[in-house]
């Protein structure tokens, strides 16, 4: 071999053991919303629950980035969605239960048991959903395309931002907080953000969303006036989107049911006539001849 195939075989094999910038990115913000996560437990430790609460609003913002991010610069790996799974469970899995249970739920007296056994629920629940969505996502299926614009159950970050709701309530209206801070409350309510996670109530996903171009400078007016207001009014922006999320869940499950129906409607006539259609032209032929089917 000469010196120049050498050469080009060495680079070769360093290109394979190396590894492009763009597949880094993605992994460098899920990185860092698992940081995020943990570092919102450690708030609450210390007591700190507004620290805490941005930390997490933090973790899903870096969450919504990286798989955008991953799927743009063409560097999505299955090192990545793994990684990502593991940085949800802790972010949304786990950081938010402990948050509330520093926050309230320790304080159950005789029943302290119960606050924890909520916990423990929720970041199951929590496991169970994201192992879910990935041998969903490794099993792909024939659907309709509209069933793309929907989630299986609550996801991840939007049950984080649910579970932490009453705590950035009562940021903005602090004469809540004998009523949402009530361990009582606190429990059940926490356990039907762990079971809406696992059901198979259909949510909104804007991962596949598209926008008409009429709508792109109006929108993005919102997003400004959006962030604006997110600056000046941290708690009640977030309390308002948790609401708005919280109502969308009954209207979206409408949506999919009535969209369901028309798919239902428009593939029975077809499956019908699939049934009549091999009676229908069957060829008159010799009887010693089996039918011939066209």
């Amino acid at each position: 071999m000469s010196v120049n195939s050498e050469r080009r075989a060495g680079l070769r094999r360093a290109r394979i053991r190396s590894l492009p910038v763009n597949s880094l990115v993605p992994n460098m913000l899920t990185v860092i919303s698992l940081c995020a996560g943990l570092t919102s437990i450690r708030f609450s430790l210390n007591g700190n629950f507004e620290l805490a609460v941005l930390a997490i609003v933090f973790a899903g913002v870096m969450d919504g980035l990286d798989g955008r991010l991953a799927r743009l610069l063409k560097g999505v790996t299955r090192f990545g969605a793994e990684l990502d799974s593991l940085a949800d469970f802790l972010s949304f899995g786990v950081a938010p239960a402990f948050v509330l249970y520093e926050w309230s739920l320790k304080g159950l007296g005789g029943f302290a048991g119960m606050g924890w056994i909520a916990v423990l629920a929720y970041a199951v629940c929590c496991a169970l959903r994201l192992a879910r969505f990935n041998t969903m996502s490794d099993q792909p299926q024939q659907q309709p395309a509209w069933v793309n614009h929907f989630f299986v159950g609550v996801a991840a970050p939007a049950a984080a931002g649910l579970a932490i709701l009453p705590v950035v309530i009562t940021f903005q209206f602090e004469g809540s907080s004998d009523v949402l801070r009530s361990a009582y409350l606190l429990a059940p309510y926490l356990m039907m953000i762990a079971a809406l996670m696992v059901s198979r109530v259909p949510t909104v996903s804007l991962k596949r969303l598209r926008v008409q171009r009429d709508y792109v400078l109006p929108i993005l007016l919102g997003l400004g006036i959006g962030i604006a207001a997110l600056t000046v009014y941290p708690w009640i922006t977030l309390a308002l989107c948790g609401i708005a999320y919280l109502i969308s869940i009954p209207l979206t499950a409408a949506r999919y049911a009535t969209l369901a129906r028309r798919e239902e409607a428009k593939t029975r006539p077809a499956e019908t006539a699939a049934a009549v259609m091999p009676a229908a032209d069957v060829v008159p032929s010799d009887p010693q001849r089996p039918p011939h089917y066209h």
